[in-house]
């Protein structure tokens, strides 16, 4: 029976958006935060949602495989869901390693990206072992031996300038070893090559004191650069373009904090991990409240609410 109060028009309820932020490793906070959405989110709205997870799985924290495991086994568990896995910077650096990156094109090597920081190699000790010779500059400065003990912060390097020693230990290998290229599964290595730098998404809800309003989202590592042409970007960042040795869009801090101007014409959500913090300016959103360390929680942000 038709209820006397329709006024006949049927608005659809927006889909659950869920954008979950670094996890560096640590297999039992992405546990914890998944049974924390399990819990506050109706049922059927999480088991249809949209789940980005904003990138920087490994590295840090002691259980890299475990997490990747994790991640590879979602569109199983949860088939209703969609599921997009960004890339961070550090796992560009881990998928470089194990050589699963696209190649550059038109007859250019990775070798030829070195150039533009060799001045660092010494200091950050790039890895010069097996495959090293047309590696992706960041692979290299991944699996790298850093010279100095301490970051600009205080913090203790974990082998490397991405601190790649713990993943390196949860595969079963120590830091730098080319052993890693042999131990990491095939499933992992496609799991590594298949994730987007990028992800569009229209008609994404947001609730507001004038009600829910949808909006275009756009979910990158670290964020869209200042000053540079938006469509430009993306379309470089769709290709995953390996022509440049580093990536700004996954791992600029200022250049990529802001919002682009043209994207503050129509509504533009544009939400980031990578920073180290959790910042929420209008509709731009950082969600890194782990930051990578030990004692702080990985953190998600859900919409419309």
């Amino acid at each position: 029976m038709a209820d006397p109060n329709s006024t006949g028009s049927i608005t659809a309820k927006p889909r659950v958006v869920i954008c979950i932020g670094d996890i560096h490793g640590y297999f039992a906070k992405l546990q914890n935060l998944w049974s924390n959405l399990q819990t506050v989110i109706n049922p059927e709205d999480f088991s249809s949602a949209l789940v980005i997870f904003l990138g920087d799985y490994c590295d840090r924290g002691p259980d890299t495989k475990k997490v990747v495991d994790f991640l590879i086994d979602l569109p199983l568990a949860y088939p209703n869901q969609k599921h997009v896995f960004l890339s961070g910077n550090h796992d560009l650096a881990f998928a470089a390693f194990l050589g699963v990156l696209p190649e550059p094109g038109n007859g250019v090597s990775f070798k030829e990206g070195w150039k533009e920081y060799e001045q660092n190699e010494e200091r950050e000790g790039w890895y010069k072992g097996l495959g090293y010779e047309n590696m992706f500059l960041q692979g290299r400065m991944w699996a790298g031996t850093v010279k100095v003990r301490f970051d600009a912060k205080g913090t203790e390097y974990k082998g490397s300038v991405y601190d790649a020693g713990p993943t390196f230990e949860s595969y079963g290998v120590p830091h730098g070893s080319a052993d890693l290229m042999q131990v990491v599964p095939d499933e992992h290595k496609k799991f590594l090559a298949d994730m987007v730098w990028v992800h569009e998404e229209e008609n994404v809800c947001i609730e507001n004191e004038g009600g829910v309003k949808p909006c275009k989202l756009i979910a990158v590592h670290a964020g869209l650069e200042k000053g540079k042409n938006v469509e430009e970007q993306l379309k470089l960042l769709k290709a995953k373009d390996t022509r440049v040795p580093k990536v700004e869009a996954l791992s600029g801090r200022k250049n990529v904090w802001d919002i682009p101007k043209e994207l503050t014409e129509k509504p533009t959500i544009v939400v980031s991990g990578h920073h180290g913090k959790l910042h929420i300016e209008g509709l731009r959103l950082i969600i890194d409240e782990g930051g990578g360390l030990e004692n702080n929680p990985v953190a998600a942000m859900c919409f419309p609410q």
